[in-house]
């Protein structure tokens, strides 16, 4: 089997920020959101939260996803805040799949879509899908409203395989253009997932840009990337970084079958996680350092994993 590189990344979001300049290619209306489940709300009547995605896990990886609000402390540069908003509730997100449709996925594009697939079956059936496909630009990939649900494999399969890959690696710009779409989807909790082969070579906007607004959107990133090693194009450093500084994880696995198994976990770290949401201690515009506790301390020995920071807002948006 042909060697493929792949890098996945996935972005939680949960709440707005300024947004950049949109694409008016890509805006299309949203589903509907569905009835049976109440989306949760960040904000409250005074100010929008800061909040955290915290993923908590045992030493051989299980998930712990039963602890009660109580056991949870968080500080902010120091300061022990108040947690006004938390739940450990499988509660569906709005997802995009951003495809790359470079020349050199020719081959791939079969094991692209098996791992979307796999990723969609281990997602919230409710979870609300769109999808863009990069070359030398940035395209709509999925049927002429742009979006669908997870449980429809057949539908996401089909646009995937649609795919004709051509042309060079906008990476970032693609980066961008689906986190101004995720702003346009109908479910209050947003996540992006990134498939390329390698590094960017054709985009206007550089990585500094893409980190940046990264670690301003309250996302939680997480990259796999499946390099060919005589690429000059790849980059397993912004991968990192890009989990690094959100909260997320890297996976490096070498072949399709880990990388199914990569994205399958990715979807169940979505699902099993928590969110704890606190109010802002300072408008000050400057980067906030935050951690996460389990007190008392678990016999467990667990891994708690969430974002390292925040940028505050200025003070002119209290205003």
């Amino acid at each position: 089997m042909a060697k493929i590189a792949v890098a996945l990344l996935t972005l939680v979001s949960f709440s707005a920020h300024p947004a950049p300049p949109v694409y008016p290619a890509l805006l299309h209306p949203a589903l509907p959101a569905g009835p049976a489940q109440q989306e949760p709300s960040f904000r409250s009547a005074s100010t929008e939260l800061v909040v955290l995605p915290v993923v908590v896990s045992e030493k051989h990886g299980s998930y712990v996803s039963d602890l009660p609000r109580d056991r949870f402390v968080v500080y902010d540069n120091g300061r022990r805040m108040s947690i006004e908003f938390f739940s450990n509730e499988d509660s569906p997100v709005t997802i995009g799949l951003i495809i790359d449709a470079s020349s050199s996925m020719r081959t791939k594009i079969g094991e692209v879509a098996a791992a979307a697939i796999a990723f969609a079956r281990s997602s919230n059936p409710d979870d609300e899908l769109f999808a863009l496909r990069f070359n030398d630009d940035v395209r709509n990939a999925v049927g002429k409203d742009g979006f669908l649900r997870a449980g429809d494999h057949d539908a996401l399969s089909g646009a995937l395989l649609s795919i004709r890959p051509e042309g060079r690696t906008a990476l970032y710009d693609a980066l961008l253009a689906g986190l101004d779409r995720l702003d346009q989807g109908a479910r209050a909790r947003k996540a992006l997932v990134l498939i390329s082969d390698g590094g960017d070579n054709a985009s206007a906007a550089k990585l500094d840009v893409v980190l940046q607004r990264a670690r301003k959107s309250n996302a939680a990133i997480y990259t796999i990337g499946l390099f060919d090693a005589d690429d000059p194009d790849r980059n397993p450093g912004a991968l990192k970084s890009l989990a690094r500084d959100t909260g997320g994880e890297r996976f490096l696995p070498r072949s399709a079958g880990p990388l199914m198994t990569a994205c399958q976990h990715i979807a169940r770290d979505i699902r099993a996680g928590y969110t704890i949401g606190y109010a802002p201690p300072d408008r000050d515009g400057h980067f906030h350092r935050v951690r996460v506790q389990i007190e008392p301390a678990d016999p467990r020995h667990l891994d708690i994993r969430t974002r390292p920071g925040y940028f505050a807002a200025g003070p002119s948006a209290s205003r």
